[in-house]
């Protein structure tokens, strides 16, 4: 049986304020035609569907048509909810779709949902997990010592023993630890949300989401598909693509990656203003820095006439040149302030200069200090 394995569309996002629907409305539709040239049986959406819990109408609506053509022809569909989901709204009408080939985890009761499918090999076992936090599974499982998302994890799989006789796939939305991760995924605070991948053993394959950079995690078959976009500065060197897996008999998985070519790409680049002019028209999502000593004032006006889809900006010098340590969160604050920085010493040294012109003016309307003070006493004696 052949799965296309995809994760973390965040449907929905904005960067920079900007509206990311319709390039997310092009890559969707990229993921459907790799869906119909690879024949695949099924389609895994490992959570993370939706950037809000509440999202809005036209995103509902475009997921809604993406999940109906890839269930055309008879093709299965499973989703789980992520962190960013609201599992409530996931699941609704998730019983009523079963008949469609659509399968959504339903509201979690202590269990994982696990749904049979059939090829020619035998029986294969879906096991679908939403998005866990320590808090929902003790609520559930009161008895179990529950402190953290590994303590949360194990005391689910125990609820239902894996049969390792049959072929099983885990669809999950968790953070695995030794996975690489980027600016774009919320984590908690020191580490509690990580879970020793050895936990994951008994599956076949397990179809990770929650880490947008698509990855294996010690072995090939527990592998993160990553999100479709780059979604943030910090991916901007991902390689974005979508997880082939044939499944044949126990034991024998085998994965490929299809790459996705977005209809903006998000770039970070950089160099003297002439240089970066003389580059060819980008409409890319970019994130810019000058390194001219002396930079014009129109010089992000300039830049915009080239690449009109800028999404930051920065200069650096050596006048506000940084640490070479600081990650990209810290230099992109530290390279937004810098114009302002830099602003500011101008409009102070014009200020200056006013107000030391205007001092000069003034006392050259008066007698110097010296004959001031040698005319008094000369009146006080004439009177």
């Amino acid at each position: 049986m052949r799965f296309l394995h995809i994760a973390d569309l965040h449907l929905g996002k904005q960067m920079n304020d900007v509206s990311l629907l319709p390039d997310q409305e092009y890559i969707l539709d990229q993921m459907v035609s790799i869906a119909e040239r690879a024949r695949a049986d099924a389609v895994l959406i490992a959570g993370d569907v939706y950037q809000r819990s509440s999202p809005q109408a036209e995103t509902m609506a475009l997921f809604d048509r993406f999940v109906s053509r890839l269930a055309e022809g008879g093709r299965k569909v499973f989703i789980i909810s992520g962190n960013h989901d609201s599992a409530q709204r996931i699941s609704y009408f998730s019983s009523l779709i079963k008949s469609s080939g659509v399968y959504v985890t339903e509201a979690f009761d202590g269990k994982p949902q696990i749904v049979p499918l059939r090829d020619r090999e035998g029986e294969i076992l879906i096991w679908m997990l939403p998005f866990l936090r320590p808090s929902q599974v003790k609520h559930f499982l009161p008895e179990e010592k529950i402190v953290s998302y590994q303590d949360a994890m194990a005391a689910v799989l125990r609820q239902t023993p894996v049969d390792k006789k049959k072929r099983n796939i885990l669809l999950c939305h968790q953070f695995i630890t030794g996975c690489e991760t980027s600016d774009s995924e919320e984590r908690a605070v020191g580490g509690l949300d990580n879970i020793d991948a050895a936990l994951l053993d008994d599956f076949d394959y397990v179809a990770l989401g929650h880490i947008h950079k698509p990855q294996k995690v010690l072995r090939e078959t527990l592998r993160y598909a990553g999100s479709p976009l780059k979604y943030s500065f910090s991916e901007a060197n991902h390689k974005k693509s979508v997880a082939v897996v044939d499944l044949d008999e126990k034991g024998e998985v085998a994965v490929r990656l299809e790459a996705l070519y977005p209809l903006h790409d998000v770039r970070k680049i950089e160099g003297k203003l002439a240089d970066l002019m003389r580059q060819d028209y980008s409409e890319d999502y970019l994130w810019i820095t000058v390194h001219d000593e002396l930079v014009p004032p129109d010089a992000r006006e300039t830049l915009s006439t080239n690449f009109p889809n800028m999404m930051k900006y920065s200069i650096v010098n050596s006048k506000t040149k940084m640490p070479s340590h600081m990650d990209d969160h810290d230099r992109s604050f530290l390279s937004d302030m810098m114009p302002w920085s830099e602003a500011f010493k101008e409009y102070a040294a014009k200020e200056k200069a006013v107000l030391i012109q205007k001092y000069r003016l003034n006392a050259s309307d008066e007698p110097p200090l010296q004959t001031r003070c040698r005319s008094g006493p000369d009146k006080q004696a004439s009177a």
